[in-house]
């Protein structure tokens, strides 16, 4: 008897090392864990736990307005076959990638396309939706400009006439897989790029792919601030006066500030949309790089403060539920951490989703991956704004607090978290009071977005009145959900 447990003992320990081996030795292997029980934190409420949202994958979703960044490839700073299989699951339906002009043609007049055409090719066979900038430049021609953020800007007639051809064949290849495109990235960060000339090849490469693919929707300028009105003012007008507006469907901005909701002023994004509104009532908004990273780092965007994995997660979430709840189409950056080894420095930036070290490898899921994967399975294109939604509260706390309804069946929910300091690591809730107008519930649910745990609301906790709902709930620095205990079901 104790020889059959002591040989059971040692097959299941061999087994255990086996599948460690894989799971951590194997390059293209993932870890996803999709328990209940998948992210764990301090956070203690009363009330009785039901159940966990469950994770969807891009084929499992029809489509969303969520895009996850798959940026830097072009140079090298990622690694796709390390993170790949990390996407499907993720429930992200784009992708946003720079086409890399300086990768794919590295001798003039000879493109190398397998790269690309791995990305883009798996990317469609997995349900997601890329979208594609053709910057950097090309130093393989004479004013081709460089292949990183600032000084790439060509500058001679032949560079130029080489980015038209790089356009032409880029779109050529791509028009049946590829819908939605970007121009070039931040040409406003640090003044590298003036408003009117980056207006002119926003127009130039606009035009070029509007006439191989008549139909693709196009972002212009991939702003880096969210507050200079004057630099996209000078840019609009310059498209306006040349009667190109139509060609653009988006402005894309990226939107850092430290407390995400600072962002959602008539200095920052909303003056940006106040801009756009002078020219087109048809050109929309839309985020395209944003996020936090989950340690401490020198530089890049939101650099020296101590993050965690946890103010990263509630820090990602908060400023995508914003975003969605302005409507305006959001994305996060990004999926993986990017190594930079600028040869004399080497930097990396830990704003991934998925934990990486200097060899590239995809190590494992943060906390953050868990966080979006959650706003993924509930905020598809089926879950739509509520015209007019109002609150009140009897809470001196500041709040953000968004309606929505599910499109199919008119279920209601509600997105809320206390926002009036930077994202912390406590997990301490505040109990507030909170009438939801024009809002009624059978069997409501409180859901933790980090975690996804899902919560059943006491009888005691809340009430129904004339059409509006009122609850007594927890609420902390990170969003949790109001809805339906069906819509688990």
């Amino acid at each position: 008897m104790s020889t059959t447990k002591s040989t059971k003992c040692k097959t299941k320990k061999l087994l255990f090392l086996t599948i460690l081996l894989f799971v951590f030795g194997h390059s293209k292997a993932q870890f996803i864990d999709s328990s209940i029980d998948r992210v764990k934190t301090p956070l203690e409420v009363k009330m009785k736990r039901i159940g966990s949202i469950k994770p969807k994958s891009t084929k499992e979703i029809t489509s969303s307005r969520l895009t996850v960044g798959c940026e830097t490839l072009d140079r090298d700073h990622t690694v796709w076959d390390n993170y790949k299989d990390y996407l499907a699951p993720l429930g992200v339906k784009k992708i946003r990638l720079q086409a890399g002009w300086a990768k794919c043609e590295k001798v003039p007049g000879v493109y190398d396309w397998k790269w690309l055409d791995d990305i883009i090719d798996y990317a469609v066979a997995n349900d997601i939706e890329p979208w594609l900038q053709p910057s950097y430049g090309n130093p393989a021609y004479p004013g081709g400009g460089g292949i990183n953020l600032l000084n790439s800007l060509m500058q001679s007639d032949e560079a130029y006439a080489a980015w038209d051809r790089w356009v032409e064949a880029l779109v050529s290849r791509y028009k049946d897989r590829v819908k939605e495109w970007e121009i070039w990235n931040e040409p406003d960060l640090h003044g590298h790029i003036d408003a009117e000339t980056s207006a002119k090849l926003n127009i130039r490469t606009a035009e070029i792919i509007k006439r191989i693919q008549p139909e693709a929707k196009i972002a212009g300028l991939a702003f880096a601030s969210n507050s200079n009105q004057e630099y996209l003012d000078q840019f609009l007008k310059v498209i306006a006066d040349a009667g190109k507006l139509d060609l653009f469907h988006w402005i894309s901005y990226h939107s850092y500030t430290l407390r995400p909701e600072d962002a959602y002023s008539n200095k920052r994004v909303l003056g940006l949309r106040s801009v756009i509104e002078k020219y087109s009532d048809k050109i929309l908004l839309r985020q395209g790089e944003n996020g936090a990273p989950s340690t401490y780092i020198p530089s890049f965007a939101l650099s020296e403060y101590y993050w965690t994995e946890y103010t990263q997660a509630k820090y990602n979430m908060r400023r995508l539920l914003g975003d969605l709840g302005h409507d305006i189409e959001t994305s996060v950056f990004t999926i993986i951490d990017i190594y930079y080894n600028w040869g004399d420095r080497a930097v990396l930036n830990t704003k991934g989703l998925i934990q990486s070290d200097i060899t590239m490898a995809a190590i494992r899921p943060k906390v953050a991956y868990y966080a979006v994967q959650n706003i993924a399975a509930i905020f598809d294109s089926n879950m739509v704004l509520t015209p007019g939604f109002k609150y009140s509260t009897t809470s001196n706390e500041s709040l953000s607090v968004y309606g929505y309804r599910h499109n199919s069946d008119n279920t209601p929910l509600v997105a809320l978290w206390l926002d009036g300091e930077n994202a912390t690591n406590s997990f301490n809730t505040t109990t507030i009071s909170i009438t939801l107008e024009n809002t009624t519930f059978k069997s409501p649910v409180w859901v933790d977005l980090m975690t996804g745990s899902i919560y059943d609301i006491e009888k005691a906790q809340w009430s129904k009145s004339g059409g509006n709902s009122t609850f007594n709930i927890p609420l902390y620095d990170s969003p949790i959900l109001i809805t339906e205990k069906v819509v688990f079901n």
